[in-house]
């Protein structure tokens, strides 16, 4: 068997579940579960692969918790200062 995702119109759905219901032997009509929770979910994880593998060959650097929070304390002084009045 394989997968597919296909998109059907909502005002178009009761007619397309009345086509797939004429080869419901051989379809299964099943809701993606990772949908449900977030419409965006399979972009989201496209995007998380991309940034991982740019991680992994090195296109992209990752910095500590450590570097990450001096950088924001120091961000954070100039900004008072700057704001302070």
């Amino acid at each position: 068997m394989q997968t597919l995702t296909i998109k059907v119109k909502d005002d178009f759905m009761t007619e397309f579940m009345k086509m797939i219901d004429t080869v419901k032997d051989n379809v299964i009509v099943q809701s993606d579960k990772n949908l449900e929770h977030d419409p965006c979910f399979y972009e989201r994880q496209k995007e998380l692969q991309k940034i991982r593998n740019d991680i992994k060959s090195k296109k992209s650097e990752t910095t500590s918790f450590e570097e990450f929070k001096i950088e924001m304390d120091n961000l954070e002084k100039k900004l008072e200062e700057k704001y302070a009045n």
